[in-house]
């Protein structure tokens, strides 16, 4: 079984090397020796989110706080191609679904959209609560993923950023059930932002489509079925794995 991954703050383990002390403390130290019960001589893995990463073992437990000394480290930088995934807010924490596995299939960052359509709705205190919430979300879900890189959480976008942020893309690619082209078709740029937009339940409105479409992106399919909003996503990504990083 892969060991258990905590993250500590970014940064904080530059020039770590084999045999430095790394302490765990906070939430993740918490939780580490409250929840999982390490103890002396385990393995564990430490990473900082941003593409550092350590083998290392429990030297030391204390009440909140883990001691570990480095065995090994690795470092992965940035994938480029970056995949950034638009989903629309959905009920019944489908967006949030949606993130969470787009994230364990390497997601580089999310951007929540507040689709026309969306029945969901951040309002004022709402933003910060759901900006928090998904950013929880993708950590929980690169730690079990035992991923290099937590996705950046981007703030919330209406439709007239996302079509600027399309129009910025290497590559901008909307779902739609109607398109014609499928998405395994499209040639994927080697460097820059790939954006992949998912509408909610009730589909991307033709205003939507059409600002999209005044910006120079296409919409595509990807197979005959028609895929709920938390799964659409994903399954794109898996496609765009299957044409890029995963070969």
């Amino acid at each position: 079984m892969t060991a258990p991954l905590f993250l500590v703050a970014p940064g904080s383990l530059a020039g770590a090397m084999a045999g430095t002390t790394v302490s765990i403390g906070g939430s993740e130290g918490h939780h580490a020796v409250s929840v999982h019960r390490l103890r002396i001589g385990e393995e564990v893995l430490v990473g900082d989110g941003a593409g550092v990463r350590v083998s290392a073992e429990v030297v030391g437990v204390e009440r909140h706080t883990l001691l570990t000394r480095v065995i090994e480290v690795q470092v992965r930088p940035p994938e480029d191609p970056r995949f950034v995934l638009v989903q629309a807010l959905a009920k019944g924490d489908r967006d949030e679904q949606a993130i969470e596995a787009a994230t364990e299939l390497g997601v580089d960052a999310v951007v929540p959209w507040q689709a026309s359509r969306s029945v969901v709705q951040w309002r004022a205190d709402k933003v910060a609560r759901g900006q928090a919430r998904w950013e929880s979300i993708v950590v929980a879900a690169a730690k079990q993923s035992r991923r290099f890189q937590v996705p950046q959480v981007r703030p919330l976008a209406r439709t007239a950023d996302v079509a600027r942020l399309l129009a910025d893309a290497a590559l901008g690619i909307v779902l739609h059930e109607e398109a014609d082209r499928p998405l395994a078709s499209v040639e994927l740029p080697p460097t820059g932002e790939i954006v992949l937009v998912v509408g909610p339940e009730g589909g991307i409105a033709q205003t939507e489509l059409d600002a999209f479409a005044a910006v120079g992106v296409v919409a595509v399919r990807l197979g005959p079925e028609v895929l709920r909003t938390s799964t659409a996503g994903p399954a794109a990504l898996a496609v765009l794995n299957g044409m890029s990083r995963w070969r």
